[in-house]
């Protein structure tokens, strides 16, 4: 198999796919995914090819944008693999961390089964805090119609994945029923070591909305 063939192929469509998306999970967020995954996975001793692979494919169809099909990224994955003759042994492996990599609520507790899995659910899951983390946010509630901040609507804490993808609410509302709680979801000891400082600087950010919002800063 020629792996730089296939990961050349998989920028490029991926580039081209995700071009002019504003909701946060543009291409720059995959790139971004990337070079996380490459971070950890060197760390963690994953296999590579996999973990370039399925953090530049995650996005390939998000249920979020797509209209709801939660199958549609491993299956758009395992297709575009197979037409670029990646063997089915990754294909496989591949379309099944993009089908169960997703958030699913603060009750719902994910649990990818592969070390390359791990390493691209965390990669993706900390591209969501800290700084950029915040914009991706505003951008992707601004991208939504969705308001800022109801101080009326109180957080939900969804129990089942059915709940939180059928459920909206106000922008600050996703730090608390999301963001907040991925620092104790990372999988690899890499991915936890990186979180807390993004964590800590979005909670910092969170204090301070609320101390403004309040008038008492």
């Amino acid at each position: 198999m020629d792996t730089a063939y296939v990961l050349e192929a998989t920028e490029e469509h991926m580039r081209e796919l995700l071009s002019g998306e504003a909701s946060g999970h543009d291409w720059y967020h995959t790139a971004r995914v990337r070079k996380l995954a490459r971070r950890i996975g060197a760390a963690e001793g994953a296999d590579m090819f996999t973990v370039e692979c399925a953090a530049m494919l995650h996005d390939i169809s998000d249920w979020k944008l797509n209209g709801g099909d939660t199958a549609a990224g491993g299956r758009s994955a395992r297709e575009f693999l197979e037409r670029v003759g990646a063997p089915p042994q990754h294909v496989d492996h591949i379309a099944s961390i993009i089908s169960s990599m997703d958030y699913k609520g603060a009750g719902v507790e994910v649990i990818m089964p592969t070390l390359e899995g791990k390493v691209v659910f965390d990669a993706d899951k900390l591209d969501a805090i800290g700084a950029i983390g915040i914009a991706r946010t505003f951008a992707y509630g601004g991208a939504k119609g969705r308001p800022i901040y109801d101080p009326a609507i109180p957080p939900t804490m969804h129990a089942t994945f059915e709940e939180y993808r059928s459920k909206q609410s106000h922008t600050i509302n996703h730090f608390y029923e999301k963001l907040l709680l991925l620092k104790d979801r990372m999988q690899t000891p890499t991915g936890r070591t990186i979180a807390l400082e993004r964590h800590e600087y979005m909670q910092g950010f969170i204090d301070r909305f609320h101390a403004e919002w309040e008038g008492r800063e």
